[in-house]
């Protein structure tokens, strides 16, 4: 039991992930009578979606929109880790698109209860996100309006200033105890997703390992594409550097992020690179790396918009530009929004699914898969870190050329 402990929590999620797919495919469909424990794990999910959201959105606008502190060099920051997060998102929904994880798998999970959408028209969609009723929107688990809300809210604590000491500390407090919440279900995730496993092997059979395939196919797809090709357009036509020299000066972070999976543990090696391999100025690295570390989350941006898309396919439920919009937008709020703490991945996809308006069958597959793809998505997260701390640089004169430039060892 002492050396189970130990295994990382991920690991524990894979073991246990086969052990129940092998039992589920030995017992079948008489395993649906202990499979009821699965659905508590969902249900404990499920429970989190909502404060979960609402409380660590707020409190992160109330860190991040703070003009005294961030000026025009954090605004710059800001827009470029949204505008990345937001191109990640189109990644991950075009390459899904295009790979079609769900594809000849439709109904194996079920159907979805039945989706209407009106045509499409951008004024109702906007409209559709304001909460006439927060309350009723929080009841209802309908958690764009609820994002909205909270950035909002997030927004007014900020213009009120000292007045919103109490408040600001209430949210820290509530966020706090949220994430301790959300870690507590995180260490039974691995029993969890055991029954599930079960289930779905016991009930559907070997289809589901080829959606798993495809789905880290098309994530792959989508991280190579970022690293590949949208950085090296950024850096090359706004900060006019070679984005070769670029990845020669920050490979010692993206090796100790494949290999740590930890943003937060690369962080010392990423402000390394920028100050003495990019040549960076301190004032500039020492904010936007730790702020991107939190918040810039594009690995797990392109992961959502292919989830989104798999789910969808999974359950029949037919795509719209409407669908297209909903998993954008949520590939950018909830890699914003994301806590840093073991499960985020399944957690913050059961509040896509309860946005999409989709059941969470699908959550013990993305647990399985989640150590493979999340090598990937960590180094594309610290490459864009370091990406935008030297876009930002080089448009206001914070990076020294002749560092950038130099032969490194």
């Amino acid at each position: 039991m002492k050396k189970w402990k130990e295994i990382p929590l991920y690991f524990k999620i894979f073991i246990m992930m086969i052990l129940g797919g092998i039992i589920g495919a030995v017992v079948g469909e008489s395993i649906t009578a202990v499979t009821f424990l699965g659905d508590v794990y969902i249900e404990l999910l499920k429970m989190l979606v909502v404060p979960l959201v609402f409380f660590s959105i707020v409190c992160g606008v109330t860190k991040l929109a703070d003009p005294k502190e961030f000026g025009r060099l954090g605004g710059t920051v800001i827009l470029y880790y949204m505008i990345t997060t937001v191109m990640a998102a189109f990644f991950g929904v075009l390459l899904a698109l295009t790979v079609s994880p769900g594809k000849n798998a439709e109904g194996i999970l079920g159907m979805a209860e039945e989706i209407t959408y009106t045509e499409y028209s951008l004024s109702s969609t906007i409209l559709s996100w304001i909460p006439s009723n927060i309350v009723k929107s929080m009841a209802n688990m309908d958690m764009i309006p609820v994002i909205v809300f909270a950035i909002l809210f997030g927004l007014c604590l900020v213009m009120i200033g000292e007045k919103n000491k109490s408040m600001v500390a209430f949210f820290e407090a509530g966020n706090e105890a949220m994430l301790k919440m959300t870690g507590l279900i995180a260490e039974i995730s691995p029993y969890g997703i055991f029954f599930l496993a079960a289930k779905l092997m016991g009930t559907i059979g070997s289809k589901m390992l080829v959606v798993g395939l495809k789905f880290a196919l098309a994530d792959y797809c989508g991280l190579l594409a970022m690293l590949l090709v949208g950085y090296p357009l950024l850096l090359k036509l706004i900060g006019k550097v070679s984005p070769f020299q670029f990845y020669r000066n920050v490979y010692p972070a993206m090796i100790v992020a494949a290999g740590t999976c930890s943003s937060n543990a690369t962080l010392p090696v990423s402000m390394k690179c920028a100050g003495e391999r990019i040549g960076c100025e301190e004032k500039l690295y020492a904010f936007s790396l730790p702020l991107g570390a939190t918040v810039n989350m594009d690995g797990f941006s392109i992961a959502l918009g292919i989830i989104a898309v798999t789910a969808l396919q999974i359950y029949g439920v037919p795509m719209t530009p409407m669908t297209v919009l909903k998993a954008v937008f949520m590939g950018l709020i909830l890699s914003i929004g994301a806590p840093g703490v073991k499960g985020t991945a399944v957690v913050m996809s059961a509040v896509l699914f309860e946005a999409l308006g989709l059941p969470m069958g699908m959550l013990p597959l993305i647990g399985a898969i989640w150590p493979l793809v999340d090598i990937g998505h960590t180094t594309v997260n610290i490459t864009s870190d370091l990406v935008g701390t030297t876009l930002v640089g080089c448009k206001l004169g914070l990076v020294n050329r002749k560092i950038f430039d130099s032969d490194k060892k």
